[in-house]
């Protein structure tokens, strides 16, 4: 794994993936801030506010589902301690009692790529989900942080800021600071911060191309999301990095211009070549390999204590990389090292 600061490329910011989990949650509750709530807690404000059924839930519930990432500001976390201007939209997901214990600390093992008192980069295994949701309560990753760093407490989800598919490995950065909390949320809203991926997938592809379809939720399957009229625009860009003699299968390095939910699987099966071992999206497992094969390689943002570009990558993963071998994909073509293939 490598670590630097001098990333100079000029492309499209790129944004992340989100858990299948994510969107089993439910339906949000929609409030609308007025002009007299302006300069209220975010919590207390909601303690107060909240319509039937939700009217009475108690402020510390609240905090718990705002700690746990289920209450957004204009879209964006924000903390329990949240000043409101007067003119946001909060949106909430109530949530079970068994989320009640969600945000505590478990032994997960983490694997970090980079340390100081504003970041931390993990690579993130398959099979780790990032953050509780129904089904996964306990032992994600957020409660590894939680018993890594008590200190994470104090902000929401411990510090993450973003998130990868439970079956995804790859780059994530968390906040250590309130400071970092504010300005990672800010790159990740404006699409300043960026992160490259490698995939395998089905078929022949060589050169580069365009994926511009837009991305809603699937109306025959709920828990799958698809290319539909109506859906919010979605743009991923690609490019080959290396094919199987007999065009069977593929590896891409892509990156993306938008950040809808399973934007990289939706669109690749949309164009015809679903991840290897995607199984939602019409991947099947190749060689043994049951997961998609994405892994997200590089991640760049800006410092937030002083501004400077940092680059971080994760060298593809052992099980991915066995799968490149046994397919007859080069892995040396497939996780480039040098900045010129990233770009």
């Amino acid at each position: 794994m490598s670590a630097s600061s001098d990333y100079s490329d000029s492309g499209a910011p790129l944004s992340d993936d989100a858990e299948a989990s994510d969107e089993a949650r439910g339906e949000s509750i929609a409030v609308v801030v007025g002009h007299g709530a302006a300069g209220q807690r975010l919590d207390r404000f909601l303690a107060g506010r909240l319509a039937e059924p939700l009217a009475g839930v108690s402020r510390t519930r609240i905090q718990r589902w705002i700690a746990i990432g289920a209450v957004q500001v204009d879209g964006q976390l924000r903390m329990a301690s949240h000043r409101l201007t007067g003119l946001e939209r909060i949106e909430v997901w109530p949530q079970p009692l068994d989320s009640e214990q969600a945000f505590a600390p478990d032994p997960v093992a983490l694997d970090v790529v980079y340390r100081d008192r504003d970041l931390l980069v993990i690579d993130k295994p398959a099979g780790l989900v990032t953050h509780p949701a129904p089904g996964h309560w306990r032992g994600t990753l957020m409660n590894g942080l939680l018993h890594a760093d008590p200190a994470a407490a104090a902000l929401p989800r411990a510090g993450i800021v973003h998130r990868l598919d439970r079956d995804t490995s790859g780059l994530l950065v968390c906040a250590r600071s309130e400071r970092a909390f504010v300005a990672l949320t800010a790159q990740l809203a404006s699409r300043a911060m960026g992160r490259r991926y490698l995939a395998i997938v089905t078929g022949d592809l060589t050169g580069q191309g365009v994926i511009d379809a837009p991305i809603g939720r699937d109306p025959r399957h709920r828990i799958r999301m698809a290319v539909v009229p109506g859906g919010k625009p979605a743009r991923t860009t690609w490019r080959s990095l290396a094919r199987r003699a007999d065009g069977r299968h593929s590896a891409l390095l892509l990156q993306l211009d938008t950040g809808r939910t399973h934007q990289i699987r939706v669109h690749m099966a949309h164009h015809g070549h679903p991840l290897v071992g995607d199984v939602l999206y019409g991947g099947h497992p190749v060689h043994g390999f049951t997961r998609q094969a994405l892994h997200a390689w590089r991640l760049r943002l800006r410092h937030p204590a002083d501004g400077r570009l940092c680059t971080f990558d994760a060298p593809l993963p052992e099980d991915m990389a066995q799968l490149a071998a046994a397919l007859e994909l080069p892995v040396a073509a497939i996780a480039p090292a040098d900045e010129e293939a990233g770009r």
